[in-house]
């Protein structure tokens, strides 16, 4: 899905975006030229409205190409899907603006506190990938009435998400990891900051305001599929370049006859694997949508807990098997600046993220 230029800048900008810490100006220009942060984003307000089986087969692309920066497309893609959720003639009005940006944390780390007429905002959040560049920040917050929880229909006290302007945002400068370093996935906090009641949304399907079949997905099976395409892609060229490595040391006849039928048969091994695998994902997805195009799906539904179930023990299987070979590459899958340690170290960060971390 990527044309040769697109490849040409992700590859000529990997280097400078994991320096810089952040995506680069090169990126970023692609990015908002081809509307990938708007993947998910209701064509009424400009996006592309992908299904999901195109979005998250761009996703894997980007992702095997970059790591770095198919993490931050997917993520504030994902961000900026909340556009079906929110107030219509709000965001309309947001989402005009080509380079808007969502993104931010789904923990809950604050408090909205309803004075009436407004959500009083305070709170700190960790994890907003591509902070330097969100237009807007996305957080959860427990509801309050005064000095009283808000409960929800259900009974139980009520989290409402919000997204606010990147103007009332405090960033915290503190991701400083050794994978994904271009994601700047920093912390940020709000201070009392006032909203009007249409910046709050809820990620339900009872609650979308879109009627694209997206937004009749429950979101879960949505985040573990679209982050899956990450570690898929990031593993496929890891294994790709692993090859690359094995071919340049078969060279050596002694490495050869001792290692090389062994190792070249492993691999093959784990290709097919990983193939047998994302076909059976991919069946699954292609379920999904059909059934959310139908408007058939039930919370219920065994689909659901497949993809869950699926989506975990592949990343397992892809965190083990990355460890495995990794010792097999000596030196140079040592050095920083190496195609295979950017690689490794992407896959190793990417594992850390509480989702899909069996």
């Amino acid at each position: 899905m990527l044309t040769f230029q697109h490849i040409q800048v992700i590859q000529d900008s990997q280097t400078q975006s994991i320096a810089q810490k952040s995506l680069v100006e090169a990126q970023l220009q692609m990015i908002y030229e081809n509307n990938w942060f708007n993947i998910w984003v209701p064509k009424a307000y400009g996006g592309k409205e992908m299904d999901l089986m195109d979005g998250i087969s761009l996703l894997e692309e980007l992702a095997y190409w970059d790591g770095g920066l198919g993490w931050t497309v997917t993520l504030c893609a994902g961000a900026n899907m909340f556009a079906g959720y929110i107030d219509p003639q709000l965001a309309g009005k947001v989402f005009s603006d080509p380079e808007v940006c969502f993104g931010g944390s789904g923990r809950v780390g604050g408090k909205a506190v309803w004075d009436g007429q407004k959500y009083i905002l305070s709170g700190v959040w960790q994890f907003a990938t591509g902070a330097p560049h969100l237009s807007h920040f996305t957080l959860n917050c427990h509801v309050y009435d005064g000095d009283i929880r808000r409960l929800g229909e259900n009974g139980e006290p009520l989290v409402l998400s919000f997204f606010v302007p990147r103007e009332y945002v405090l960033i915290h400068y503190d991701w400083d990891t050794f994978g994904l370093e271009c994601t700047a996935s920093h912390s940020f906090s709000v201070d009392e900051v006032p909203v009007d009641p249409r910046y709050g949304f809820q990620i339900l399907p009872e609650k979308r305001q879109s009627n694209s079949p997206l937004y009749r997905l429950p979101f879960m099976p949505f985040a573990e599929v679209t982050l899956l395409a990450n570690y898929v892609g990031m593993y496929r060229r890891f294994l790709d370049l692993v090859e690359k490595h094995f071919i340049g040391k078969s060279k050596d006849a002694q490495w050869n006859a001792r290692f090389g039928r062994e190792r070249f048969t492993l691999l093959d091994s784990l290709r097919v694997e990983l193939a047998a695998n994302w076909d059976n994902t991919q069946v699954l997805v292609a379920d999904l949508w059909d059934k959310c195009v139908a408007g058939t799906l039930l919370a219920e539904d065994t689909v659901i807990q497949e993809i869950a179930a699926l989506s975990r023990s592949m990343v397992k299987a892809i965190r083990e098997q990355t460890v495995a070979l990794y010792p097999w590459v000596g030196i140079a899958g040592a050095q920083r600046d190496n195609a295979l340690n950017i690689v490794f170290r992407n896959i190793f960060t990417a594992t850390q993220h509480s989702l899909l971390n069996a």
